[in-house]
């Protein structure tokens, strides 16, 4: 007891504290409320001890530290959640206390118990009757499950649960004394067992239907031994399962959920996988209580507290409240096998039971080791009838348990109660391991998960690294104080490529994919990361990055585009370093609050980042670099067929713009025109055409710290007609296009693409990221000359105009560059508009290439 005060006083010191340590400052507003608590759980553990040691001095000494250790802990958890359910927890904590010591005088209990069996159980099923007429809910919609009593809020499925094991403990002991065959033993409480769940059924309390069925199950066969009982009770929990999974849609979500949660975590698995990121970011030794973000899942303070637990005491934590459930478990079958009579070892058996089998559920649930039940963890989950009925199961085995040692009735069998607590200590290991599972080996890749707001919550106490333009531009900003910091997009047509760093929607784009850096967990130590961690329960302040873009003609770029649905990107050929990433429509990451709703159900989904997510059929925009890789081979003839130009979709004599009268060769592919690609295409096989298609990336997924989409290429097309006009199944992002079309610019290299160009831990000095990998050189490629045959009138460099259509989306491509001497940084424009003329993207893509080397050339 004297440890248990111990560990309740330096946690409530703690979480006193704990707002000044994650401010860094003593000026904050300190928490004080729980000491009400903390002072009202004291003063009833002390009463309650001093009368134990005098009313019941030969009980077992565990039980009364085990419970005290429980609900302490789990009241100072609900305080750190929710101060006004940590008041209401109080209140219960001390009728919880004073029932106890009311009860403790009362010498005949445990006869009256067994003596009325069937009144107490008959009235536990009328009294949970009653919710299906005046039954209600705590808060407000939701199953009606609870009776109003005033104030009061009772659950009588939880008080049923209770007169369910005193009923049946009192039925086997006065009934096995018949000798009656198993059938004709059980038929009687069968019946009643079965009226109680199905009244649960009725009421959707489908985890508490459940716990009767397995609490019913382990009595009859620790009082039986007959194994038939588990084996029949098993199949009647696979049917009804079954069952349950065809006809109710909270078991459907349910097993989906457990089975896999990733595939719907921002809706129906949402609750199981911020339980889940929870855990993992608890670690081995949790944030500390009051510095993590528990409060992230949903009804944390009930079903979900165990999550809660290991995300601020740790894995170790969470160990030992597995290991004080555990002894728990061991010192109720140690009560049962010493009972003095049938009756108390039936009782006391089906008590423990209750206690591991429900913790067992919740806890496994709430990690993913069962499917969700929805009960609440004893002793620690808010709710009053719950803590009252493991309340009184307590006192039941203290009274129980107050027995000489050699006044134990004889026990024929002692097999069940091993293989009972053989299951139930197997299932707290199996607990203990999958928490290990998601707190360490599981970490990294759960924490880093776009769907983890700890990073924005952290990101509103630590300074979160600012996201500059190539000049040094801001692109985002911090406001605010320390507790309240709050990120600010001081460009809002970027925010599809940027992203957002939100509490409630989590992260994506560059603010998710270097986390690491804005957070300042990369590029330091493991040490310095541990220690700030340890102290603080924080991460470390974040680094500033610099981006490639320039926000001068990203401006320029926005404004010709927004008429528009399609995307634009501007590289330097050279480097990779993207200079303009344009994508229409696009939306506002300052007003994710207000719009989010309208954003996702909005057709055009301005939340996607065409330039790197949207798949379009390349068409003819591929037309330079086959171009290049023709004349490496041939010469063209000067003679060009008659070439009648029309816009028939499908059609060869399709082109994407009405080429110059008295064409050239190079002025049909520029222009698109379908007949001529399939020409000088039609020199090589088209097994060559895609081998080409694969040296400059197509089937490759493009490393940006961006959301990106995974290309689509064939092994193998009809036709070279299919290829041009978009039949042939092909789908690239246009972002890959400009790194393919920038060979032509960059004397046949392919380089890798980048956006992030370097970090400073400091706001003064700047360290480079590495460019990555080395540029492969394209064999069989003459990009100077195709570029000059591309290359027309005043324009500064080459240029090619397509059009293509797949399952009834046309698409336009333009794809222009600088030659590879310009200027010492070649430029390659891309632009993808999505059913709108060719004509149209030729103007926007001409606009912001002549912008761009008229800025980068001063």
């Amino acid at each position: 007891m004297l440890l248990v005060l111990v560990f309740m006083f330096l946690n409530s010191l703690v979480l006193t504290f704990a707002p000044a340590v994650r401010l860094h400052t003593l000026q904050a507003e300190l928490r004080w409320q729980h000491w009400v608590g903390f002072a009202t759980w004291l003063a009833g553990y002390a009463v309650l001890y001093r009368q134990l040691n005098k009313l019941l001095p030969e009980r077992d000494p565990y039980l009364l530290p085990i419970i005290a250790l429980l609900n302490g802990w789990g009241l100072l958890m609900i305080y750190r959640l929710s101060t006004n359910f940590g008041i209401r927890q109080t209140i219960w904590t001390a009728l919880a206390i004073i029932g106890f010591l009311v009860a403790l005088k009362y010498k005949n209990l445990l006869p009256v118990l067994r003596r009325y069996k069937y009144v107490w159980l008959i009235s536990g099923l009328l009294l949970t009757l009653l919710t299906f007429v005046i039954g209600t809910y705590p808060g407000g919609s939701g199953p009606g499950l609870w009776l109003n009593l005033g104030s009061v809020y009772i659950q009588p499925s939880e008080i049923l649960k209770l007169l369910l094991i005193i009923y049946l403990a009192a039925y086997l002991a006065d009934t096995l004394k018949a000798r009656l065959r198993l059938a004709q033993l059980l038929a009687p409480s069968l019946i009643l067992i079965a009226i109680a769940v199905l009244i649960l059924v009725a009421q959707r309390d489908l985890g508490t239907a459940t716990l009767f069925i397995i609490l019913y199950t382990i009595v009859v066969y620790l009082a039986s031994g007959k194994r038939r009982v588990l084996l029949i009770s098993f199949i009647i929990v696979i049917l009804a399962l079954i069952a349950g999974y065809l006809v109710f849609n909270v078991i459907q979500l349910r097993i989906e959920a457990w089975l896999n949660p990733w595939q719907d975590a921002r809706n129906n698995s949402y609750q199981i996988v911020q339980s889940l990121i929870a855990v993992a970011n608890g670690g081995l030794l949790g944030r500390g209580l009051g510095l993590g973000s528990p409060a992230v899942i949903p009804v944390a303070h009930s079903d979900f507290i165990f999550p809660a637990i290991l995300e601020e005491f740790g894995v170790a934590g969470g160990l030992a409240l597995v290991m004080v459930l555990a002894l728990f478990t061991l010192r109720g079958l140690t009560i049962a096998l010493r009972a003095p009579n049938q009756f108390q070892r039936f009782l006391a058996a089906g008590l423990t039971s209750y206690i591991a089998t429900q913790s067992i559920l919740i806890m496994g649930g709430t990690i993913r080791l069962l499917p969700l039940t929805g009960v609440t963890l004893p002793f620690i989950s808010y709710g009053g009838t719950s803590l009252v009925v493991s309340a009184a199961s307590a006192l039941l085995l203290m009274i129980i348990s107050n027995q000489p040692k050699d006044q134990a009735a004889p026990i024929d069998r002692t097999r069940p109660y091993k293989l009972v607590g053989g299951v139930f200590l197997a299932g707290f290991a199996a607990i203990t391991m999958l928490g290990i599972y998601w707190g360490f080996f599981r970490a990294d890749a759960l924490l880093a998960r776009g769907d983890n707001p700890r990073r924005a919550i952290s990101d509103m106490y630590v300074y979160r690294g600012t996201l500059l333009d190539r000049n040094n531009h801001p692109l985002t900003a911090n406001s605010g104080l320390a507790g309240k910091y709050k990120r600010d997009y001081l460009y809002p047509p970027l925010s599809a490529v940027i992203g957002y760093s939100d509490p409630n929607y989590g992260q994506t784009g560059i603010e998710f994919r270097m986390d690491d850096y804005l957070r300042g967990l990369a590029e330091n130590s493991r040490f310095h990361v541990d220690s700030v961690r340890l102290l603080y329960g924080q991460d470390p302040a974040g680094f500033d990055l610099r981006l490639s873009l320039d926000l001068p003609l990203q401006q320029i770029t926005d404004i010709a585009l927004a008429p528009y649905t399609g995307a634009v990107v501007l590289l330097n050929a050279e480097s990779g370093e993207i200079i303009v990433m344009s994508t229409s429509p696009t939306f506002n990451a300052n007003e994710l609050e207000e719009k989010w709703q309208a954003w996702m159900e909005d057709k055009n989904a301005p939340l996607f980042n065409r330039a790197t997510q949207a798949l379009y059929p390349p068409g003819g925009v591929t037309g330079g670099i086959l171009l290049a890789r023709f004349l490496a081979e041939y010469t063209p003839s000067s003679a060009v067929p008659d070439y009648h130009w029309n816009t028939t979709a499908g059609d060869e004599f399709t082109c994407a713009i009405q080429p110059p009268a008295n064409p050239n060769w190079g002025d049909l592919v520029s222009s698109g025109c379908v007949k001529a690609l399939s020409t000088i295409s039609r020199s090589t096989l088209l097994g060559d055409t895609l081998k080409l298609y694969k040296d400059v990336g197509f089937d490759q997924e493009l490393l940006l710290p961006l959301e990106v989409s995974v290309p689509i290429l064939p092994e193998s097309v009809v036709s070279y007609s299919d290829l041009f006009s978009g039949k042939a199944g092909i789908l690239l992002s246009p972002a890959q296009v400009a790194i393919a079309a920038a060979s032509l610019s960059n004397s046949g290299r392919v380089i890798a693409p980048r956006i992030a160009t370097a970090f400073s831990p400091n706001q003064i000095d700047w360290h480079l990221f590495e460019q990555g990998q080395a540029p492969r050189i394209l064999p069989n490629f003459e990009p100077e000359l195709a570029a000059t045959m591309l290359t027309s009138g005043n324009y500064p460099g080459w240029e090619v105009s397509a059009s293509a259509a797949y399952q009834g989306t046309s698409v336009s491509w333009y794809a222009a560059g600088t030659p590879s001497d310009w200027l010492g940084a070649p430029l390659t424009i891309v632009v993808a508009l999505e059913n709108t003329p060719a004509v149209t993207a030729r103007e926007i893509g001409r606009t912001v290439l002549l912008s761009a080397t008229a800025s980068l050339s001063e």
